[in-house]
């Protein structure tokens, strides 16, 4: 098996290497990871959706102080390990209040040689205990303005600056400040070219706000992720919402569920979104010092059952490695 593993991911690398530049709408386009300004078709291959460490249950702090000598013995090694895979880029989504220690992560990259994307945005799932309490006195324009900031002038001071804008929403009807902090995110989007990657789940009330609200400020739905479109077992949903131009998210993977991701994936790829599916695992390589939750059996698993499934290289190379281009490539995207 794992000779099977690797000789798919050498010939998915080989294939990104010579032909990432034809495929990407925009080789020309750009990301910031902790390393700063990087082009776009440097990604390689790129797992949009973990948590390479959080402190999400535990108290909200604005940045988390971490064990560090623990947290660099137990994810360091992690990060070889799946840069060794051939993974070559993470986008770490936890958020400011929950966990976001950009310095922290640089040093990571640096140590490992894989690529870290941070985000600049709050987080309003867990029944908003991660939103602070500014966010509640300010106007979605002067919250922007902080995320923007972020953007602009890098975070905290460090000159690292975010590659995407990370929101949630909680489950049932959207709150108030849920939807503050989405339209908070769309004129963020609009000052930035910063994509909006929002945690949704299997929730259509969220789904519905989120397209009216972008129809509202004209801005196209290719600049909206729908984060953890897994969870949902509806078909008609999953297809609904690709065929509005938005990006579908398959990013809680374990290898038991490698039929069912086959399924979702065949299903788009034959009503024609193949080019609007991102995969990653939700893992943690530190959550709250807890043991790793590893962000692996996308390679190790899914992308073998994919090659027997009859996927082309060319497919899983559009899957993991110029989708993340297009979806993330830093460009203001208007409704046309």
């Amino acid at each position: 098996m794992k000779k099977i593993i690797l000789a798919v991911v050498s010939m998915l690398m080989m294939f990104s290497c010579n032909s990432t530049q034809e495929r990407s709408s925009d080789p020309e386009g750009f990301i910031y990871s902790v390393h700063g300004k990087m082009d776009i078709s440097e990604l390689g291959i790129a797992l949009t959706h973990e948590h390479v460490m959080s402190q999400f249950g535990a108290e909200p702090a604005y940045v988390s102080d971490y064990d560090k000598e623990l947290l660099f013995r137990q994810v360091i090694p992690y990060l070889k390990e799946v840069k060794a895979l051939g993974i070559n880029t993470i986008f770490d989504c936890t958020t400011v209040y929950f966990g976001r220690n950009v310095s922290l992560l640089k040093e990571m990259a640096d140590s490992s040689g894989i690529e870290l994307i941070t985000n600049t945005g709050y987080y309003a799932g867990a029944k908003d205990r991660y939103v602070p309490e500014s966010a509640y006195e300010s106007t979605s324009e002067e919250i922007a303005e902080i995320w923007i900031d972020e953007f602009e002038n890098g975070i905290d001071h460090t000159g690292i600056k975010p590659g995407f804008i990370k929101l949630a929403y909680d489950d049932g009807d959207p709150s108030e400040i849920d939807s503050k902090l989405f339209i908070a995110g769309i004129h963020a989007h609009l000052a930035t070219g910063l994509t909006l990657a929002v945690h949704t789940g299997d929730n259509p009330q969220a789904i519905e706000k989120q397209l009216q609200l972008l129809e509202e400020f004209g801005v196209s739905t290719s600049a909206w992720v729908w984060v953890h479109a897994c969870n949902t077992k509806s078909d008609s949903l999953l297809l609904a919402v690709a065929k509005t131009g938005a990006w579908i998210s398959l990013d809680k993977f374990k290898a038991p569920q490698v039929e069912d991701y086959i399924s979702n994936i065949k299903l788009l790829k034959q009503e024609g979104f193949l080019d609007q599916i991102l995969l990653s695992h939700d893992g943690n390589s530190f959550p709250r010092g807890g043991d790793i939750r590893g962000y692996q059996s996308v390679i190790t698993h899914l992308v073998p059952a994919l090659e027997e499934s009859g996927f082309s290289t060319e497919e899983m190379n559009q899957i993991l490695v110029v989708n993340p281009q297009n979806a993330f490539r830093v460009r203001v995207r208007k409704k046309s």
